[in-house]
């Protein structure tokens, strides 16, 4: 059974891992767009790859463990589960990643990013307004290191020319991921990681395979080069990159794993120096600083989350009972 204090260690870095998985998608998506991969055929079928992938390993899980996937035995909170996680990938994830791509349209996509990279401040805001975490001192200074960088690496892309509509589209997808978070957050709390990951997909897959049914979006006909790089987008900066949020999500809480997340494009930056040969500047240098500073500045002052044990998949309600309990005999 997991300590509290392996929970505090493992809970950053598994944020830290996924926010590097997530900022390796704009490698692989370049190198998928060479490869002749259509955009709205990449975003698809990198949610029904990754949605395959995770239902297999859920029900491989599932057989060895003896377990249910759900931690619920039956009846309406099994059902307002699922929906939720369904709702999570069918309607938080799609409209952030609809919102995003919009505002690409109207607007350079490093001043998209910089909008976007706002959530991590109305995470926490919301968070300390519904009691959920409390703003310290040392979360405050995370909280400007990493939101300063993050602005430093992404100006240092290039030039930002400023458009209303523009903007306002990234700031409703920075608002969308904001309360994806904050939802998820919630629910990986009943449901565990692995579940949750597979159920958001699939959700997710639905409601782009129909947005693809009703405009004829999609394009099977890919080099075997663009479905290499789709596995990888699917596996790397889907599967692995959300399960490993969720999972630490659970142990960090919203703010400190939204103020984590902007290592994303840091690690984007560098992935792009070091496979696409593009030159790192001296100012996203320091950005990139900024945001290794908040890591270690989040962790000052941090009072352990109490680790009630989930399983991989799920178990029944009075195993669950008598862990919460002995957790809370621990704190």
């Amino acid at each position: 059974m997991v300590g509290v204090p392996h929970a505090c260690r493992m809970g950053p870095l598994l944020i830290l891992v996924s926010a590097s998985c997530f900022g390796a998608m704009a490698i692989f998506g370049k190198l998928a767009y060479a490869a002749g991969v259509p955009a709205s055929t990449l975003v698809l079928l990198r949610f029904a790859v990754a949605s395959a992938i995770l239902v297999a390993a859920v029900a491989v899980v599932r057989l060895r463990s003896g377990q249910p996937a759900l931690p619920v035995a039956v009846g309406k909170s099994r059902r307002r589960l699922v929906m939720t996680a369904l709702a999570l990938g069918g309607v938080g994830y799609a409209a952030q990643a609809s919102f995003y791509f919009a505002a690409l349209e109207w607007i350079d996509a490093a001043l998209v990013a910089l909008v976007l990279y706002t959530f991590p401040v109305l995470v926490t805001l919301a968070s300390v307004t519904l009691g959920r975490d409390r703003l310290t001192p040392a979360r405050v200074a995370a909280l400007l290191a990493a939101t300063c960088g993050t602005a430093l690496v992404l100006v240092g892309a290039g030039a930002l020319s400023f458009d209303t509509a523009g903007v306002t589209l990234a700031f409703a997808a920075a608002l969308t991921y904001t309360v994806y978070i904050l939802v998820g957050e919630s629910t990986v709390q009943q449901v565990p990681a692995l579940t949750l990951t597979a159920l958001v997909m699939v959700g997710a897959t639905l409601t782009l395979a129909l947005r693809a049914l009703l405009t004829g979006g999609l394009s099977l006909d890919l080099t075997l080069a663009g479905w290499g790089w789709i596995v990888c987008i699917a596996l790397v900066s889907t599967v692995v990159a959300s399960t490993t949020f969720f999972a630490g999500l659970r142990h960090t809480g919203p703010s400190t794993a939204s103020i984590l997340s902007t290592f994303e494009p840091v690690a984007t930056v560098g992935l792009a120096a070091v496979v696409l040969g593009e030159r790192l500047g001296a100012i996203q240098v320091v950005g990139a600083g900024l945001v290794l500073s908040s890591v270690m500045l989040v962790q000052l002052g941090r009072r352990p989350v109490v680790d009630v044990p989930v399983p991989v998949l799920g178990t029944d309600t009075d195993t669950r009972s008598k862990d919460m309990e002995r957790a809370a005999s621990r704190s």
